[in-house]
């Protein structure tokens, strides 16, 4: 689960940590390799952690009355520096093995300090996970499976605090070169909306169990029925359709990654949007009332 935002970070760090060497002659390329090699040899799930709580959207980092409103350095020594802050939103971080670091908008000479990626186990001392809450997580502790929903493998956010996290220069990818911090977020977030096309295996899911409610219902031929689960069907696979074409878009960067078109991979954001909410919508149709007031699995027995 939730292994996409890891990898979007790596690809876009291979090519951000190639050309901040090329310009500034640090070593950032190196180290993030053998980072890799570790990832891959140990088949480690990383968290993407790039949303910050931000403050006042108005200012910057370091014009905010609370500098730890934005992840940054706060001391540093012959080992390694170590940073505070937040990062919000953070789908899939507890189940990840570690966590990278990474700025969350542009940045100026004025944010050098808040010019920071790095890499963090995610149990790392000064680390902090307020667990999110979800509108059926209760459901889930009751007796039996029904409501168990992805019960091996289910998703959960959270809020990660970050109070002086040591992070060892090996672990260091930048270290306030702030005029690259709008290249990672762009490249970053290129490939981040790419990734999006997995909603359209929920999607199928969805569209799956309409059909076969309405075999149950005794309604698969009406019309309207058909004419629904078309439509449902034309909206998932045209997400589909905008990642892939993304991707098959896709140039050839100077580190060797490609990066995907930039265009289509909004466009397939902009359809995640708006267009699975219209499929649920449809679902409930096909589907009557039942989806919404059904009762729970204990209720039943």
């Amino acid at each position: 689960f939730q292994r996409c935002v890891g990898m979007d970070a790596l690809n876009s760090l291979h090519s951000t940590t190639f050309e901040i060497d090329e310009k500034h002659g640090t070593d950032y390329h190196k180290r993030f390799l053998e980072f890799v090699k570790m990832v891959q040899k140990e088949n480690l799930v990383i968290g993407g952690a790039m949303t910050d709580p931000k403050g006042d959207r108005s200012k910057g980092p370091a014009d905010q009355d609370d500098p730890d409103l934005f992840t940054r350095i706060v001391d540093k020594d012959e080992k390694g520096i170590y940073v505070s802050g937040a990062k919000a939103h953070q789908t899939g971080c507890i189940n990840s093995h570690w966590i990278i670091l990474m700025p969350t908008v542009r940045l100026t000479e004025n944010d050098k300090d808040w010019a920071i990626v790095g890499a963090i186990p995610a149990d790392a001392k000064g680390v902090t996970y307020i667990y999110g809450r979800q509108s059926c997580d209760t459901r889930s502790m009751e007796e039996g499976d029904i409501d168990d929903g992805n019960a091996k493998y289910g998703g959960q956010e959270a809020l990660i605090i970050l109070d002086r996290v040591f992070i060892p220069w090996d672990k260091v990818f930048m270290n306030g070169e702030y005029e690259f911090a709008s290249m990672l977020i762009e490249r970053f977030t290129c490939y981040h909306r790419r990734s999006y096309v997995c909603k359209t295996g929920l999607g199928d899911v969805l569209i799956g169990a309409a059909a076969t409610i309405a075999d149950y219902n005794g309604v698969p031929k009406v019309s309207h029925i058909k004419d629904k689960i078309i439509e449902m069907t034309h909206l998932n696979e045209t997400i589909f359709a905008a990642g892939i074409a993304s991707s098959h878009q896709g140039q050839k960067m100077k580190s060797g990654v490609y990066l995907n078109d930039d265009m289509l991979a909004q466009v397939c954001k902009h359809n995640v949007t708006r267009f699975p909410y219209e499929i649920s919508r449809l679902a409930q149709d096909i589907a009557g009332g039942l989806v919404v007031t059904l009762p729970s699995e204990k209720d039943f027995r």
